[in-house]
């Protein structure tokens, strides 16, 4: 973790602050504030752009009844881009609008995907030994959880209907009595 933080707030503004000033020799000073703030300002609506279209795909795909995962991740890359293009810098602006693209999006999620996996922890008893085995050792099991497992006790279980009034409503009848 120290090393992520270092360098967020070390080595990433030390080599913001070399591109800014290399850029200001090619191109001058006040066109590289400008360039700057234009790309904020480019980058800022697109980001209300995408942003607004994956929030309105994540609710058509929730409507539906579907797991909205892709659109959920293609928000959150569209948020990280939003802070990067805010953050002035032209490297973190190149990081932002890449983000923004979908192809790199798309290929980000499959190499994060690839990446993944769910690791299970098995153990005996609970308390502090909980995931630990015999001989102190953590065992990991690597299992799917969308696969159908054997010993699920509610897997067999059916929804109970609730039950109805006589004009067959679905409401609770009864009284309220409030104690202050």
């Amino acid at each position: 973790m120290f090393r992520i933080l270092f360098l967020l707030f070390i080595v990433v503004p030390i080599i913001e602050i070399a591109l800014l000033i290399q850029v200001s020799d090619v191109i001058g000073g006040f066109a590289t504030i400008a360039l700057v703030i234009i790309t904020a300002i480019i980058g800022a609506k697109c980001v209300k752009q995408q942003g607004l279209g994956a929030y309105t795909n994540v609710q058509q795909q929730m409507a539906q009844g579907q797991l909205p995962g892709e659109h959920i991740f293609t928000g959150l890359c569209v948020i990280i881009a939003g802070v990067l293009l805010m953050t002035p810098g032209i490297m973190t602006d190149v990081l932002g609008f890449l983000l923004l693209t979908p192809a790199v999006r798309r290929s980000l999620s499959k190499a994060l995907l690839a990446q993944a996996s769910v690791k299970v922890q098995t153990g005996f008893g609970g308390g502090f030994g909980a995931g630990f085995g015999q001989n102190g050792q953590q065992s990991t099991q690597q299992n799917n959880p969308f696969e159908q497992q054997a010993n699920r006790p509610f897997e067999d279980a059916q929804p109970r209907q609730p039950e109805r009034n006589v004009d067959g409503s679905n409401t609770f009848e009864g009284e309220y009595k409030r104690k202050d």
